[in-house]
């Protein structure tokens, strides 16, 4: 499978807990050779804020400024028109199926692995 889901929102991480968590998910992927990562983040219980949301979206920001991974792309980007959605479903192509496919999610992120 070339896709792992990830959720953050099982146990109330806290924003360290998280980083712990997806720098482990990064390295796993990595050696299991999942090309993308759907991280589900939420977006806060208001529906606008989301502490973690915007937390792992800065520290993906972070990895892909130092070339740790390929890109990411936010869900509510995430549709078969935008650029890096592409990328994504060239990559891996059950991504077509996705539920979250062109429904602008806040509480996921997707990430494409190097």
């Amino acid at each position: 499978m070339s896709v792992r889901v990830i959720n953050f929102e099982e146990g109330f991480p806290t924003r360290d807990q998280a980083y712990q968590k997806l720098e482990a998910a990064l390295a796993r992927a990595r050696k299991d050779g999942v090309a993308v990562l759907k991280l589900i983040h939420g977006y806060g219980s208001t529906g606008t804020g989301g502490v973690l949301r915007f937390a792992l979206r800065g520290f993906l920001r972070q990895r892909k400024e130092k070339g740790d991974i390929a890109a990411f792309v936010n869900g509510e980007s995430f549709s078969s028109f935008d650029e890096r959605s592409k990328a994504l479903l060239a990559k891996a192509p059950e991504l077509i199926l996705d539920r979250d496919l062109g429904r602008a999610n806040k509480g996921i992120t997707l990430v494409l692995l190097k």
